[in-house]
């Protein structure tokens, strides 16, 4: 903390002058109230830039986070948020000591992507009350809260909400592209409260703010509560992961050599939801958007994320009167223009030209969302994903009839060996995985091959065997053994010999002497086996047909 010192203060400072709109706008989104918000980016703060992973990141309230403590406001009210803050504290720290932050690399892109265009749409959504200036309508899902809000509006229209609303999120879109690095959230607000207050416009406020923290309880905290709460809590801990991981990565990109721990982060973040639920704070998580402007503004250290979390305890202390003054308008605003940046067009036309499969479960993850819950979305993102994953590997894994005369020795390369082997001796290279996806195929392909005396199958290229895959083959050896073909198997992988045992796939062949380590010893076998057989050398050779080059 001590390398650049100067340029964490700046970067803190610009920092802690962003995240004020976002803190207040997102405790105010989350029904807890613009002060847990704001006490969320204090404690929640300080206690991740120390004990994170990251030496760039900036926590504190995040409109994901929001989009899982509306219902659970509803359903539980703000001491239940507080509650479920205190569980999933603990469910991180648990996270973290299994090391379970490695697992993040697992989520597929179009998973995140998908999440993210949700988690956008669902804030949006839950700005449009206060950004038209009702009462937020009773209600879970956003989109049906969003329109009976504008059903209301449109029975009684409060214009000046609206340009309000209008006029700061315009303000921060455009301010953006011209200038990137000036904090127009704040300017916006700033102004809008000046003017709101100045020429007496009608608009709801913010209202009375404690000037501090309150005093540490664990009054809200009740046995009873942990278990009907411990889903919620479960949900909250899972997205805290999710996104302080994905914000600790994106860090890792836009710097040139910070590289994160993710089970530090994870149980910095543990550590720091623990905390602010003792003083009136709600879930916290990793900030994107603000890590974002933590590093492009210079940061080099934690201090800058420090720096950003002392500033914001003096405004609390110094400043709650100045703040109570600001238009619910203004903020709404501001959630809405963080809206809109969340989402990357380019990288949303990038994946969607990628494949019909990413954009598919980019579009379901988003919508499930919008419909369901954050969780929920992620899981059916997932499981989607896996299931193209398997269809892929299903379509990698195949079967082809190779030429023998590469394998035989030299001395037997002469064209009426290579006659008899072809017309009777028939081999199978096996490619890829041999998992359940691609299992049932593989054996209608192999048993309906031409009448032959001997059937090898080479196996060295073979990269993985499931239980599935071993019972098929299994299934596939015994159909040719009925058919009266002798079936010699070469090449199998040390680590594939455990599957293959446990079922006895290969026992009867091992104790015949069928298992070969390489496939010019499984020919000579079954030229053994061919003479024995009283096979005279074929005069009228059957050309043999191969689907692929010689291995």
């Amino acid at each position: 903390m001590g390398r650049s010192p100067r340029k964490d203060l700046i970067a803190g400072l610009t920092v802690a002058i962003v995240a004020l709109p976002l803190a207040l706008g997102f405790g105010i989104s989350s029904d807890a109230g613009a002060e847990a918000g704001l006490a969320t980016a204090v404690v929640a703060g300080a206690l991740a830039a120390v004990f994170g992973g990251s030496n760039l990141q900036v926590s504190g309230p995040t409109g994901a986070m929001t989009v899982v403590l509306v219902p659970i406001v509803h359903q539980y009210g703000t001491g239940g948020v507080l509650t479920v803050g205190l569980l999933a504290g603990a469910l991180l720290i648990l996270l973290a000591l299994v090391r379970a932050g490695r697992f993040m690399a697992y989520v597929p892109v179009p998973v995140v992507e998908g999440f993210t265009v949700g988690i956008a749409a669902v804030i949006g959504l839950q700005q449009v009350p206060g950004a038209l200036g009702v009462t937020t309508p009773k209600g879970d899902n956003p989109a049906i809260v969003a329109a009976k809000a504008v059903g209301d509006f449109a029975t009684h229209p409060h214009w000046t909400a609206l340009a309000v609303a209008l006029t700061v999120a315009a303000v921060m879109l455009i301010g953006v592209r011209l200038r990137p690095g000036v904090p127009f959230s704040l300017i916006a607000v700033v102004a809008a409260t000046l003017v709101a207050q100045l020429a007496g416009l009608p608009v709801a406020t913010i209202g009375h703010l404690p000037a501090g923290l309150p005093t540490p309880s664990l009054g809200f905290f009740e046995t009873s509560a942990v278990l009907a709460l411990l889903p919620s809590a479960l949900a909250v801990a899972a997205l805290a992961a999710l996104e302080s991981l994905m914000s600790a990565t994106a860090a890792d990109a836009m710097s040139v050599s910070e590289r994160h721990d993710s089970d530090r982060e994870l149980f910095g973040q543990g550590l720091a939801n623990l905390a602010a639920p003792l003083f009136g704070g709600v879930a916290a998580t990793g900030a994107i958007a603000r890590t974002a402007v933590n590093v492009r503004s210079g940061a080099a250290s934690r201090l800058a994320a420090l720096v950003h979390a002392a500033v914001l305890a003096v405004i609390v202390f110094a400043a709650a009167p100045l703040v109570a003054g600001i238009p619910l308008a203004a903020l709404a605003g501001v959630l809405i223009a963080t809206a809109v940046r969340m989402v990357e067009v380019g990288s949303l036309r990038a994946l969607a030209r990628s494949g019909r499969g990413e954009a598919a479960v980019m579009a379901l993850t988003a919508a499930a969302t919008l419909a369901f819950d954050l969780v929920t979305a992620v899981i059916v993102g997932l499981l989607v994903s896996g299931v193209l994953a398997l269809r892929s590997v299903a379509k990698a894994a195949r079967l082809e009839q190779v030429p023998l005369h590469e394998d035989l020795p030299s001395a037997d390369r002469h064209d009426e060996e290579q006659a008899l082997l072809a017309e009777h001796i028939v081999a199978y290279r096996i490619d890829g995985p041999l998992l359940f996806a691609a299992a049932h195929r593989f054996l209608l392909e192999l048993t309906e091959s031409a009448e032959v005396k001997v059937a090898i199958l080479r196996m060295s290229r073979v990269s993985a065997i499931d239980a599935s895959g071993a019972t098929v083959l299994g299934d596939a050896i015994a159909r040719l053994h009925r058919r009266g073909t002798l079936v010699l198997v070469s090449g199998i992988r040390d680590e594939h010999h455990r599957p293959l045992d446990a079922l006895g796939v290969l026992d009867r062949l091992r104790d015949d002497g069928h298992v070969f380590d390489t496939t010019p010893d499984a020919i000579a076998h079954a030229r053994t086996h061919l003479h024995k057989l009283a096979i005279p050398a074929g005069r009228t050779p059957a050309a043999m047909t191969t689907a692929g080059a010689p291995s």
